[in-house]
């Protein structure tokens, strides 16, 4: 890539940066930039083992792994969103979250989208702190109709 050769609206990423994408007017899927490879762009992001990657009711109890994917198999819009940086200092992806990442790769893990979903996953890496806005967000919005299914014990 010389002078006056840039790829067209592709974000400037650094290994570790959270990549977004949105996925529907309340959903995003998260992941963590990893880094070029061959000319490929690589992310780290949770992602369902179960092959119609549907999410079940309520999302919960989802067997997911922490995969390495061409960050456009995911989807070719995106943008980076490192939401925490205010809050929370990044870790040092060369020592710390490409070992994180590494360490989890294959390892089955329960994908639950209200305490573990993507976003809670790409936060662990980058900072250490398990954080999802969307689900914050969204929250006041799904639990009085879950409550009433707990309460019937259907959930």
């Amino acid at each position: 890539a010389g002078i006056g050769s840039s790829m067209p609206e592709t974000p400037n990423l650094f290994p570790g940066d959270i990549v977004e994408y949105r996925r529907n007017k309340y959903f995003s899927h998260f992941a963590i930039y990893y880094g070029e490879r061959d000319g490929v762009r690589y992310v780290a992001h949770l992602t369902s083992r179960d092959s119609d990657s549907k999410l079940p009711l309520f999302g919960r109890a989802l067997r997911s792994e922490v995969k390495l994917d061409p960050m456009e198999l995911l989807g070719k819009k995106y943008k980076v969103n490192n939401m925490l940086d205010d809050s929370f200092p990044a870790r040092d992806f060369h020592s710390v979250v490409k070992q994180a990442i590494d360490d989890m790769m294959g390892q089955e893990v329960t994908f639950d989208i209200l305490f573990h979903n993507s976003e809670h996953q790409a936060t662990l890496f980058r900072y250490g702190v398990k954080k999802s806005e969307q689900i914050e967000r969204i929250y006041e919005h799904i639990m009085p109709a879950w409550e009433k299914l707990f309460k019937e014990r259907k959930l």
